[in-house]
């Protein structure tokens, strides 16, 4: 007889997602994804002016807003016919980019890393280091309590398969602790073109609103040569070591195989080059993005609206106690096929179109680790692609930086329209996130959000398709029911951001 297993709620991880699964011989057969809540952002933008929209759509996420205010933004400027100068568009990479960095950061250090690393082995440790000792501390502190919740941060008493070797253990729970500080570097970089941080208060239609000034781009120049000293020094290091040690996690968690990527990071003005590059991988076919193929699906979600809209008909109509629905999350498909988005989908796209950057470093590292590219399709690579994507990425945003002319125009006019309508594509850290725009007589009479993890952790469509989530949870072994790990292992690795997906 299969055994049900409920984890609800999976901690570590933003909003409140629930996991169900079927365990037979030891292993999942079944699982079903669950967004426990209901928000209405897309009622709450209806009949305001289109130039609320990058505020109110950032309010969404306070760990990813930046990428919510890009796409409106993105969206904006194809109805309003707008682009921004160069400086308009260095200044928006840097800011997105800061929010990437310091939210792959906090996924792999404050987020994952404790699901395979023995906490405890910092209690023999003997030696001065100040934040050791610290951590020491309060290992010691939460062993001694009774009244125990598992939604702790470290989860020392977590009965789990954890590395145990004391060099990875020591050296990842020193860096866990610097990580707080690189997080925080991060955030104050984008602060400081930004405005504020989370919610930036510049990005607007046509560019940024606030000229940098030479100070400012002084003083971001020497964050971001900490944050690629911390990532290429730390992060990766830690990544790899993991990877060496838990070789099991390049066979779990594969999922649906196939990818999307809309592209971020745009090296152009009109976007038509970006960093990190679009596509479609497709049954192992690279094909070019086409939005009009994106639909979503409604059969077991919490909502009244048609089935199989395009997001630009797109209809947000709740029904809380809907027959068959178990989850907030609609199922976006593309060309009805369940897709993955996310740092996988990335390199995986940039590594087919032969990233000039991207593709020799993954290579290299799978060389390094003895390892076939289809081996990345998994918990461990996932964790890899977003690490090898983040120094990628702090160095590209050093060379952005330079570039910036101080005291520069940083926007462009506009005429904003009285009818309208546009799309912005791109990418959050969690995966390819649109934006769809409708204006009626000055106001937005229709707006749609389709963001990763509403790709990711969707339920089964109108097809039966489980989501990418749901299909790689299946095969995961379950050594102790009462302590399903393994499972939380896999859904970790796509880092979800369930108030994105319920947004």
């Amino acid at each position: 007889m299969p055994q049900t297993i409920t984890i609800n709620p999976v901690t570590r991880i933003e909003g409140h997602l629930g996991i169900r699964v079927e365990v037979n011989s030891g292993q999942v057969s079944a699982a079903w994804s669950s967004g426990e809540s209901y928000r209405g952002f897309e009622q709450i933008l209806v009949n305001r002016d289109p130039l609320d929209a990058q505020l109110i759509t950032q309010r969404i996420c306070g760990v990813c807003p930046i990428e919510h205010g890009v796409a409106s933004n993105l969206a904006q400027e194809m109805a309003f016919g707008a682009q921004p100068p160069d400086n308009g568009r260095l200044l928006r990479n840097v800011i997105a980019a800061a929010n990437f960095i310091q939210s792959h950061i906090l996924h792999f250090y404050t987020l994952s890393a404790v699901d395979f690393i023995d906490v405890t082995a910092v209690l023999n440790y003997q030696g001065a280091d100040a934040g050791l000792n610290y951590l020491k501390t309060w290992v010691q502190n939460e062993l001694a309590r009774v009244d125990y919740f598992p939604a702790a941060p470290l989860l020392p008493r977590f009965n789990g398969d954890y590395l145990t070797e004391a060099g990875i253990n020591l050296g990842a729970l020193r860096h866990y602790l610097t990580a707080f500080e690189m997080r925080a570097e991060a955030t104050r970089m984008g602060a400081l073109f930004g405005g504020k941080i989370p919610h930036a208060a510049t990005l607007f239609p046509g560019g940024v609103s606030q000229p940098a000034r030479l100070e400012q781009i002084v003083e971001a120049k020497k964050i971001i040569r900490r944050l690629r000293h911390f990532t290429e020094t730390a992060y990766v290091p830690d990544v790899l070591a993991v990877a060496q040690a838990k070789p099991d996690y390049f066979n779990l968690g594969r999922g649906c195989g196939n990818y999307l990527a809309f592209g971020a990071f745009h090296e152009t003005n009109d976007g038509s080059q970006k960093l990190f590059p679009s596509g479609v991988l497709l049954g192992g076919t690279l094909q070019e993005v086409n939005q009009s193929l994106i639909a979503e699906d409604v059969a077991r979600s919490y909502f009244s609206s048609a089935s199989g809209l395009h997001p630009a008909a797109g209809e947000t109509t709740p029904l809380a106690h809907k027959p068959d629905a178990y989850s907030w999350l609609k199922a976006p498909r593309y060309g009805g096929q369940v897709m993955e988005v996310g740092p996988l989908a990335r390199v995986l796209v940039a590594h087919r179109r032969n990233h000039p950057t991207i593709k020799p470093l993954v290579d290299a590292v799978l060389q390094r680790l003895g390892r076939p590219l289809n081996d990345l399709v998994s918990v461990m690579g996932r964790h890899l692609a977003r690490a090898l994507e983040c120094q990628v990425l702090v160095a590209r945003t050093e060379e952005w930086i330079d570039a910036i002319t101080p005291d520069g125009p940083t926007i462009n006019r506009f005429t904003k329209p009285a009818n309208g309508a546009g799309y912005g594509l791109t990418e959050a850290a969690r995966g390819a996130l649109g934006h769809w725009l409708q204006i009626t007589s000055g106001k937005i009479s229709r707006y749609q959000c389709v963001v990763p993890t509403t790709w990711n952790c969707s339920p089964r469509d109108d097809a039966g398709q489980p989501g990418a989530l749901e299909q790689a949870l299946v095969g995961t072994p379950i050594a102790d029911a009462a302590h399903p790990i393994e499972a939380v292992r896999v859904v970790r690795s796509f880092d979800p951001c369930v108030s994105c997906a319920v947004h």
